[in-house]
């Protein structure tokens, strides 16, 4: 093991700064500059360092930890080769790094610990001894990562598929709330409607943004989660970001253009009061701005309000000469969604087959007279004729 190459390797890393950067690595190279210049307690520290990062990251061995880093790196080589794209010194430099990040892989905790050894006096010698290893092995190449890249994508959006953008941030969601079919209510029509436009987002095609408006609890926001869950969508992305953070979506739409998969900006609830300085960000990206928005991203929205800016009943009855343009001006950012899908609630027969159904489900054993009088009075006290209001009373049973 020559230490000072492989040393000096590491810091010739070009196509995969990235991996560099990441806590593990910096141990990493804590441990070989240590060992490089004959600090034996420096490297004593990055040994145990290095160890209870692994195990903190949740990996077994060294090797194991930088596959993964490798597999979804954001990094130049791996996101041209997702787009299939060719730069000859590029690849040669990712072959290289690839090389020297095995090197490094395949050295066994031994060797480090025989080499420590020699730089620690005899009262290290018994805690050298007893440190724990981590496993050693390559377990990726060259050829498998770009073959990855080129099959499944790089980088967070090949690894995890739904986001939230918080302040300035995609902060990725490893088990998003997805809702399956059979936890759907109702609907069926509207849903469709949504769906058929996001498979014709995920083939590729110029689609319209997408309005979700209507009375709480019937499944707006469920509807659109849920799509993650259908077939044939596995190449489509959520990203959900509050209204508060409308501000950096702009930077963020911009780099999803020419990204392999599609995009759903999914904002949730949806209004603005009159003032709102949001208001022109989002009216701008949803249509109006210089930039044309990227064609494997689409925006879809929820509210409980048709006309997403409130009005205020003097702004109705006011005396503008150009009151109408006014309104008009408030009203038009709903206009600005392709499609608009209207929610509304069940009747009262519908709310009743609803609450029958799931009566059943969970074999409440009620008389359906009984069952539908105690439904009624809920939903007056409760809430509205919604599949919400009826899954909450059977619930309460």
């Amino acid at each position: 093991m020559n230490i000072k190459t492989m040393l000096a390797a590491l810091r010739g890393v070009t196509a995969y700064k990235d991996v560099l950067t990441q806590p593990v690595m910096e141990h990493a190279l804590r441990l070989l500059t240590s060992a490089a210049q004959g600090d034996g307690l420096g490297g004593l520290e990055a040994y145990t360092d290095l160890f209870y990062q692994l195990r903190l990251e949740g990996f077994a061995g060294l090797g194991h930890w930088l596959g993964d880093a490798l597999r979804w790196s954001e990094g130049p080589y791996p996101l041209l080769a997702e787009r299939g794209g060719g730069d000859p010194a590029l690849e040669q430099a990712a072959k290289l790094d690839i090389s020297t990040f095995e090197l490094l892989a395949s050295v066994d905790c031994d060797k480090w610990l025989a080499h420590l050894s020699k730089l620690l006096d005899s009262d290290y010698q018994g805690v050298l001894t007893s440190l724990p290893r981590w496993r050693q092995g390559v377990p990726f190449s060259f050829e498998r990562l770009t073959n990855a890249y080129r099959e499944e994508g790089a980088g967070l959006f090949a690894r995890y598929r739904a986001f939230v953008w918080e302040q300035g941030k995609l902060i990725p969601v490893a088990h998003p709330d997805c809702p399956s079919s059979e936890q759907l209510l109702g609907y069926g029509g509207q849903r469709g409607e949504v769906e058929r436009n996001t498979r014709a987002l995920t083939e590729g095609r110029y689609v319209n943004n997408v309005l979700l408006y209507g009375e709480s609890g019937t499944g707006k926001s469920a509807t659109v989660k849920h799509l993650l869950t259908l077939p044939g969508m596995e190449e489509l992305r959520l990203i959900e970001a509050d209204k508060a953070d409308l501000g950096g979506l702009p930077a963020l739409i911009r780099k999803l253009d020419g990204r392999r998969q599609k995009f759903i900006v999914f904002i949730d609830d949806l209004t603005f009061d009159r003032d709102d300085p949001t208001y022109s960000v989002l009216k701008t990206i949803l249509e109006g701005g210089v930039e044309r928005r990227p064609q494997n991203v689409a925006v879809y929205a929820t509210s409980n309000r048709r006309h997403l800016v409130r009005q205020t009943i003097s702004e109705r009855a006011g005396n503008e000469m150009d009151r109408s343009e006014t309104i008009r001006e408030k009203t038009s950012l709903a206009d600005r969604f392709g499609l608009r899908v209207l929610f509304q609630g069940l009747s009262k027969t519908e709310f009743l087959a609803l609450v029958d159904m799931l009566a059943d489900q969970r074999e409440v054993k009620l008389d359906r007279e009984e069952l539908h009088r105690q439904a009624v009075a809920w939903e007056r006290f409760h809430g509205a004729q919604t599949p919400r209001t009826a899954l909450q009373f059977i619930l309460s049973l």
